[in-house]
């Protein structure tokens, strides 16, 4: 099978392209190296294309290269760059978004694999987020995501196409590079092989559900792989620790110590979150196999290596 993965450099993409190729399939890559680094995709058989989802003429030629499914990455991911630049957030995220849809419905992919995000939810009014927990997302990057999604939806509901929604809680692990609007661990990577403070935004006991990026790429594999359509999943480990949990443990599996420095809480910030991943469990087979802290170890060897 021949799919298309967008935003296919970035951190989670390549690990998807790095799956799909171990299980035999031919890949097209599409993104724009904004944030996406071919580092990430070294020693893969692969079909690069270097463009923007919002070229249209661009997406229309890749489409009609016998596509039979695509894993839709591409994207602005950073809550605090999004309210920054909220125009620009909605023009790739949902834009973006509407754009694949509609050159894949013309050109007749059977599927698409759409990375959405915890952050539709907004604050957590349960113990656990189900899929059917209310979505007010209270950033700009968490509404462009949702509308991303209503999107896919909407196709799927008036068109020939399946679409399945993966809703990413907090993803880490290989080909995460740090970036200062970025997520949490990798900015405590960069920290430590600096010998730098680490910053806690309000007391750190926010709680957070990290995934490995493997498991990740497994969820994204499998569902492609079925028959379900017009869902959307849960994607994360189903467990949670704090952000000063997390400060201990980087320093424990890293072996570097490091000041603890706390500043005011950050806008469009979610307190707690934590993933009820039963739905994907039952419909599509899928639990998440890593140990967090053997996987952290992991990723510690390859970001100071």
């Amino acid at each position: 099978m021949h799919y298309l993965v967008t935003g296919g450099a970035g951190f989670i993409g390549s690990n998807i392209v790095s799956l799909l190729i171990s299980k035999g399939h031919s890949v097209t890559v599409i993104d724009n190296l904004s944030k996406g680094n071919l580092r990430n995709l070294e020693g893969l058989n692969f079909n690069f294309i270097k463009g923007d989802i919002r070229d249209d003429k661009l997406i229309s030629s890749l489409m009609k290269k016998n596509v039979d499914g695509i894993f839709h990455l591409a994207a602005l991911i950073s809550t605090t760059k999004s309210i920054e630049d909220p125009t620009e957030d909605c023009n790739v995220n949902a834009l973006g978004t509407a754009n694949i849809l509609h050159h894949a419905v013309r050109a007749n992919v059977k599927k698409i694999v759409y990375s959405s995000s915890a952050a539709i939810f907004g604050e957590l009014k349960e113990s656990f987020i189900d899929e059917g927990h209310p979505l007010e997302p209270i950033s700009p990057y968490g509404v462009s995501k949702l509308a991303g999604e209503k999107y896919c939806f909407a196709y799927s509901k008036s068109f020939p196409i399946s679409v399945v929604a993966l809703r990413y809680f907090n993803v880490y692990g290989v080909n995460q590079r740090f970036d200062e609007y970025g997520n949490v661990i990798p900015i405590f990577a960069e920290r430590l092989l600096e010998r730098k403070p680490l910053t806690i935004y309000g007391d750190g006991e926010q709680t957070r559900d990290f995934i490995n990026v493997k498991d990740v790429a497994n969820a994204n594999y499998l569902a492609m792989m079925s028959d379900v359509n017009n869902c959307s999943y849960n994607v994360g480990s189903g467990s949670t620790i704090t952000i000063n949990e997390l400060s201990r443990t980087v320093q424990k599996v890293s072996g570097i110590k490091a000041e603890i420095h706390y500043a005011p809480e950050r806008v469009g910030d979610i307190k707690h979150c934590c993933a009820n991943t039963s739905k994907i469990r039952s419909d599509l087979g899928f639990t998440a196999s890593s140990n967090f802290e053997d996987a952290l170890r992991d990723y510690f060897e390859w970001f100071l290596g």
